[in-house]
């Protein structure tokens, strides 16, 4: 099918109109629907860039300030609050004192029914040649031990999830602020073009939603785009992204023709506006929706990997197929050169009560995920450049709430990394004696934020955007680089 003459002819009126210029509502009244690749706009959700009177690529790929150790960035967020004491920090004290009261004052507490020291109902073995305990939750993971670093001493302030969730990503509980994705496009730009640079997927649309992936004030170029959300099957999600980006009613010539009589109109109009970051964002995103066309669809092609791949990746299960998707798709992506991918399990951790049922359920569906994701980037030589992150928005209380769970604690819990310059098979830090408080090499979100711009090569002081006046950055007016990781 081509577009009709009558179609044609009314956007070549359009496109040569220079006295005039034609608003968008008189542009797509005369084109009809002859715009098949716009759907992609709203999956994009872009929104601004910079001089609008000498438009240039935002994604460009820009060299790092001093060199980098990681190139990108997988972070795998455990929505809800893991516990650290059952997982990655044990305590023997919570083992000789289990239903004993604390020996501490509790801080403050997302409930007041806090009860008696509570002991891990898991075991926790030594693994690998540095010897890390693992509990017994993650047995595919403990395998990977030699090559992550077991961060244990992580504060926040946030004790509510939302809070939590938008400190952790954003790096302010009250404010709404740019994601830390967002800040690493804005500082580095993207190496390929013909995708976007942040890419969140499954993410949460509860405890703060989009505004964990957002741009906020900076140029919506740098806002993450989203591949489905929480509450989707994958079976729901496979299909989404290919069938959105594939036009199949006209040519590569006669869409990149449309293309190009509308961003005539929209600089036209941009001009007269002098500066409209939305309308930029939009010009923006027409020029990547139409690139994705040629990448996007193969990218999310997991299901074109080998047999072998797929069963390392837990997909052959039905209880770690959907983290393990998401786990494969971030690899895809960071081997395509996409600068940040997001994966999250959510919303499943968060045990105020049956701690035992739900930890081991939530485990069981990501242990083999993750642990696949790390042995497959470093059998092909991407974990040494891509920093994994893992953690959740804070962990969870020693002692217990109710008869069997435990509370949100952010006053000392544990994520760990790996490849990206980190030391690996390595402790960091250390909270007290039943896992309540960061006592050593306190690592403030503020700290964190920092740490892993300078693994890419920014300094967090000098990553700055100036906004109403002033100039903003990721950790505010705080943080310091935890360099004790740092192979």
């Amino acid at each position: 099918m081509s577009l009709s003459d009558q179609s044609l002819n009314a956007l070549r009126r359009l496109y040569h109109q220079e006295e005039k210029p034609a608003t968008r509502r008189a542009m797509l009244r005369a084109a009809g629907c002859g715009f098949g690749f716009m759907g992609l706009a709203g999956l994009l959700a872009q929104e601004a860039l910079g001089d609008t009177a000498a438009p240039v690529n935002p994604m460009a790929p820009k060299p790092p300030m001093f060199p980098a150790k990681a190139k990108r960035v997988i972070f795998l967020f455990m929505h809800g609050g893991p516990s650290s004491v059952d997982t990655f920090d044990p305590k023997a004290r919570l083992d000789t004192d289990n239903g004993k009261p604390s020996p501490i004052k509790a801080p403050l507490s997302f409930s007041k029914d806090l009860g008696m020291l509570m002991k891990s109902p898991w075991e926790f073995k030594n693994y690998g040649q540095s010897g890390i305990p693992v509990s017994s939750l993650f047995p595919n993971v403990a395998e990977c031990v030699d090559d992550m670093c077991v961060i244990r001493s992580l504060v926040g302030e946030g004790v509510d999830h939302g809070a939590a969730l938008l400190q952790s990503f954003t790096g302010s509980s009250t404010f709404i602020r740019p994601s830390m994705g967002s800040w690493v496009l804005y500082g580095l730009g993207t190496e390929n073009q013909n995708l976007p640079g942040f890419i969140t997927i499954k993410p949460a649309l509860s405890h703060g939603g989009s505004k964990n992936w957002a741009s906020a004030f900076l140029p919506g170029s740098y806002q993450g785009t989203a591949i489905g959300n929480a509450g989707m099957k994958v079976s729901d999600i496979q299909g989404e992204p290919i069938e959105y980006l594939l036009n199949k009613m006209y040519t590569p010539d006669e869409q990149r023709y449309e293309l190009d009589m509308l961003q005539n109109i929209n600089r036209k109009h941009a001009e007269l506006r002098k500066h409209d970051p939305q309308l930029e964002a939009r010009i923006q995103a027409f020029e990547l929706a139409f690139r994705m066309q040629a990448q996007a669809p193969e990218a999310f092609q997991v299901e074109k990997e080998s047999e072998a791949t797929k069963k390392l990746y837990g997909m052959d299960e039905e209880v770690t197929k959907d983290f393990g998707w998401q786990c494969l798709l971030a690899r895809r992506l960071a081997e395509r050169g996409v600068r940040y991918i997001q994966c999250t399990h959510s919303y499943k951790w968060d045990q105020h009560s049956d701690l035992v049922v739900g930890h081991t359920k939530n485990a069981k569906e990501v242990d083999k995920p993750i642990s696949g994701l790390l042995k497959d980037l470093k059998a092909r030589g991407l974990l040494e450049d891509t920093l994994v992150i893992w953690s959740g928005e804070f962990g969870r209380t020693p002692v217990s709430q109710g008869a069997n769970g435990r509370d949100h604690n952010p006053y000392g819990y544990t994520l760990w990394m790996a490849g990206g310059g980190v030391k690996p098979g390595f402790i960091y830090g250390a909270t007290d004696e039943i896992g309540y408080h960061a006592t050593e090499n306190r690592m403030h979100l503020h700290d964190f934020h920092a740490t892993v711009l300078h693994l890419l090569g920014m300094d967090h002081e000098k990553l700055t955007y100036k906004y109403n006046g002033r100039d903003f950055r990721l950790t505010d007016v705080a943080g310091n680089v935890h360099r004790g990781i740092m192979a």
